[in-house]
Formats: C-alpha cells, structure tokens, sequence
C-alpha cells in the first residue's frame, strides 16, 4: 500500500463510459475539433449525437488537434493541488501529438511528479489502461504498480473494429498500414486493429454482417481458450447495431463486464458514421 495520492489523466478520445468508472478518480483533457472555423472542445462543447447528426449532413469533414502544452500545463497544476503524483495515460503517439505535448508540459515543471504512459491504442482499447491504472491507484498501489498496471493492460486488450468506409481514415491521416485496402471495392468492409499503436487491416469482408461475425472468430482465436475478462463495444452512430454485437460476445464469451458507449467526436471524425468497435482482454 501507498501513502500518496495518485491522480490519473486521460484524454477525451478515451470516452469511458460512466458505468464502466464507478466513482474511479479520472481528469479528462479534451482533445481539439476543429469544424468550418469553430473550436471545440471535444466532448465538452460538442455531444455525440449532436456531432454525428452534423456529421452526415456536413459538405466538409472536421479535423482534430491535441490539447496544447499551456493546456497540459494549466490542468497538470490544477490536479497537483490535490495529488502527489500523475499518472498519464494517453492515446497511442503513433496517431496523435498528445503525448508529445503533454512531454513538453512535463519539462516546464521540473520537481514535479508526473509519469506518461502511451496506451498505443484509442477508444476504450485506450480506455481499459485508464482503468487498469485508476483501479490500481484506488487499490493503494505505489505510482509504480499505477504505471505497470497501465502499460501491462496495454499490451493485453485487443481492440478491433469495421468502418462502413476508410474515407474518414485516410482523409485523417489515421490509416497506417490499411491503406493498402484504399483501391477495394466499395462494399467491402475492413477489420482493422491497433498494431504497436498503429491502425493495421487484419482482413476484410463482404457485408458488414460478416465481417461482424468474422471479428467474434478473431476474438475466439485470441483468447487461445482463456476466459474473457471484459469487453467494450462501441459504436459510432449505429447503437442498434452496437447492441446486438454486444449481445453476441456476452452469448458467446460471457465475460463478467460488457460496457456499451459511443466514441468521443475526434473519434468519430476518423473512423466515421457506422463503425462498431469491440475492445477486450483474457484473464492472466
């Protein structure tokens, strides 16, 4: 058991669901969307389903931007009014400059204690670190046992997911390795996962219903027989079709957790209207 006071952060792409938090300690800093001259706090100024319902009718995609060093900065004194220590978790540096600037934050606080860890994932991929650390941090672990328990559940979850399209990826420069899916037809639909913090295709399919079916055989070969902890669907503008996905993994995996959410709107600005992704981890 530890004595100091351990505060985590992370970033809005993460969107934790409320349920899944239970009265965990997490500060969340906003990432940035950027929309026909507008700001907005991501999750903050904007909801989802007010995002998502612009989204569609839109003639001209959103971009996103980090929080800005200041930003780090101004929360970072902010929580360590209240806390010994931080503990960031942070989304995949692979896909954004967050961690970057919450480094650059960091080194213009000298003395102060704040640890970073790259969750080389988004989403809930992301989210189930955040977990991992709060839970530990609540546990009374020491900051080191927060950090080794964010970065282990890093390397466990598995987050995969199918897009309607890899228009809003590859617009985002958030495509990595599916990129070589672009030149596909039309109607097929990727799978894609986090690989090492990047977007990497796994395989594809012919309608989104198979392809749906065929990431609950990946999950299956995954899990190597071992029993599935937690699970996290999410979806993007597309709950129906997110709760009968969860359906099925709670059918056919039972695991002891199955949250339900949507996506941040940074999220949903690179992966677009449709996706349903689908985060878990096996029992050590």
């Amino acid at each position: 058991m530890d004595d100091q006071k351990i505060a985590i952060v992370t970033d809005s792409s993460a969107y934790i669901p409320e349920s899944a938090l239970k009265g965990l300690d997490v500060t969340v800093i906003p990432l940035w969307l950027l929309w026909e001259g507008e700001s907005y706090r991501d999750g903050v100024d904007i909801d989802p389903a007010t995002f998502y319902k612009r989204l569609r009718e839109a003639k001209s995609l959103p971009t996103s931007s980090q929080p800005t060093v200041e930003e780090f900065e101004n929360l970072f004194k902010e929580v360590l009014s209240r806390a010994d220590v931080i503990v960031n978790v942070l989304v995949s540096s692979k896909i954004s400059g967050t961690i970057d600037n919450a480094q650059k934050a960091i080194a213009n606080m000298p003395g102060s204690d704040i640890r970073l860890v790259d969750a080389l994932s988004s989403s809930m991929g992301l989210g189930f670190s955040v977990l991992a650390a709060a839970r530990a941090a609540a546990a009374g672990e020491s900051v080191d046992g927060v950090v080794a328990a964010a970065e282990a559940m890093s390397k466990r979850v598995n987050f995969l997911f199918v897009v309607d399209t890899l228009e809003y990826l590859h617009k985002g420069g958030r495509i990595g390795g599916a990129k070589r899916l672009l030149g596909t037809a039309l109607n097929v639909k990727p799978i894609l996962q986090f690989i090492d913090g990047q977007i990497d295709s796994l395989t594809q399919a012919r309608t989104k219903r198979k392809a749906l079916a065929q990431v609950l055989e990946i999950a299956e070969e995954r899990l190597g027989g071992k029993e599935m902890v937690e699970a996290a669907i999410v979806d993007i503008d597309s709950p129906d079709e997110g709760d009968i996905v969860a359906n099925m993994v709670d059918q056919r995996f039972m695991p002891s957790i199955i949250h339900r959410s949507t996506v941040s709107p940074v999220v949903g600005t690179h992966v677009g209207p449709g996706a349903i992704g689908f985060a878990f981890y096996a029992k050590e």
